[in-house]
């Protein structure tokens, strides 16, 4: 059963501080060293000094958000920053607890306009497991350790995860919904054009509805896996009742007509001739291929036998198609039916793992592997050189997350690509 609390949150005072377009930043596993310092020309208080402090002279964070060089002073820095800023009255807190409905208005990459429309919440720390939250993709060790450091430091939960629930009737969003002509409390454009909306809601009558609403229900982590099980490692090492018991969270409808789910196209380098050879007779062997214009390699989303566009340096696109379901079957032998028609899973068994013999520490330390969310960067970084080969995906619906997820599953890393991102510096959640 989901523990769906308001928050009394931190804000930044936007008379004091400047504009929300000059503060809020995108999630810190997707910020570049100059993408960080573009955010902070904008302003000397934009979130991302917080929430990124190891992009700096002192040391930078890896592929994937791992920490190569932990700086224990960058920590303590942004710990003393963001203590400074309260003092300051850069960021303020509320007197009183609310919930926080929030709609994004975006363009996806398939050029369709949509609304996305959920609310922020502080929801309970629970160990994973059926009735309370369910993970859906697999982590890595690294962004773990280093989101641990910076939670430690300022004793905050500074960017929200994003978990997906069943309410078909969508009773908690009809009882949050901004009423008439209510203005929100805060907007702001992103960098891919996604108008961010939020709107306060201290109403008791309101908020109790919308935690009834979600009484019963089973929260999916869709995003915020890393941060979710380091908040609960922080609230073990603090141990008692308190707020570092819960998570800041922007919960959605998995029946919300604005959630949608892109594919991540996987890359592959390292690939010697002998390694590569294994690779083509494992596709002749499981996957007839047909050679198609490199425009169509990215295979139509949709129900029917897996399929997946492979590009390698030698330059002809091909569409790959399971030669049977049960071929897929065979190789992953105890696993959940959802899960052995998961086209990521499928991929990891039979060519990542099968002939390429990747190990979990290669795909969790992407040893020779990358990802891509667009299929022409990825199609440009073979053509390129930089990259090997290129496998072009298709999204994995929504249906497919919550059925390898109630089969007690986690998906392989990156199988989906939730768009529009949250963004961080909107709400701070304070664990103290």
């Amino acid at each position: 059963m989901a523990d769906v609390q308001p928050l009394r949150a931190l804000r930044y005072d936007t008379s004091v501080a400047g504009p929300l377009s000059a503060l809020t930043a995108p999630p810190y596993d997707v910020i570049s060293a100059a993408r960080r310092a573009a955010l902070l020309e904008r302003s000397a208080q934009n979130i991302v000094a917080l929430d990124l402090p190891l992009l700096s002279a002192e040391g930078r964070l890896g592929e994937q958000g791992q920490v190569d060089e932990p700086i224990p002073a960058a920590y303590r820095a942004a710990g003393e920053t963001f203590a400074r800023w309260q003092a300051d009255g850069i960021l303020r807190r509320d007197q009183a607890p609310a919930l926080w409905a929030h709609t994004q208005e975006y363009t996806g990459p398939d050029g369709i306009a949509r609304t996305r429309r959920g609310f922020f919440a502080r929801i309970r720390l629970e160990p994973y497991g059926a009735g309370r939250v369910r993970p859906h993709e697999r982590t890595h060790a690294g962004p773990k350790e280093d989101r641990l450091r910076l939670m430690r430091a300022t004793r905050a939960d500074l960017s929200p995860i994003f978990a997906l629930h069943s309410d078909p009737a969508h009773a908690a969003w009809d009882a949050l919904a901004p009423e008439g002509t209510e203005e929100p409390v805060g907007q702001v454009a992103d960098e891919d054009g996604t108008i961010h909306r939020i709107w306060r809601v201290a109403g008791a009558e309101r908020i109790e509805a919308a935690q009834e609403a979600l009484r019963e229900a089973e929260l999916l982590i869709a995003d915020g896996h890393h941060r979710y099980e380091t908040a609960r490692t922080y609230a073990e090492e603090v141990g008692g009742e308190g707020p570092h018991r819960y998570i800041l969270a922007c919960l959605v409808a998995l029946e919300d007509p604005g959630l949608t789910v892109f594919p991540t196209h996987r890359l592959l380098s390292g690939l010697t001739d002998q390694r590569l050879q294994a690779l083509l007779r494992a596709i002749e062997r499981d996957f007839p291929s047909e050679e198609v214009p490199v425009e169509d390699l990215a295979p139509a989303a949709g129900a029917g036998p897996l399929q997946l566009g492979y590009l390698d340096w030698r330059g002809t696109p091909l569409l790959l198609t399971l030669k049977d379901q049960s071929i897929a079957d065979e190789a992953l032998p105890g696993r959940s039916a959802a899960y052995r028609h998961l086209d990521t899973g499928v991929l990891e068994a039979l060519l990542l793992r099968g002939a390429l013999e990747m190990t979990d520490e290669d795909i969790s330390e992407l040893n020779g592997l990358w990802y891509a969310r667009d299929a022409a960067e990825a199609i440009g970084l073979v053509r390129s050189g930089a990259q090997d080969a290129a496998f072009l995906m298709r999204a994995t619906p929504v249906s497919a997350v919550r059925d390898v997820a109630a089969a007690g599953e986690s998906m392989p890393p990156k199988s989906t690509y939730f768009f529009p991102k949250l963004l961080t510096g909107l709400l701070i959640n304070p664990l103290f």
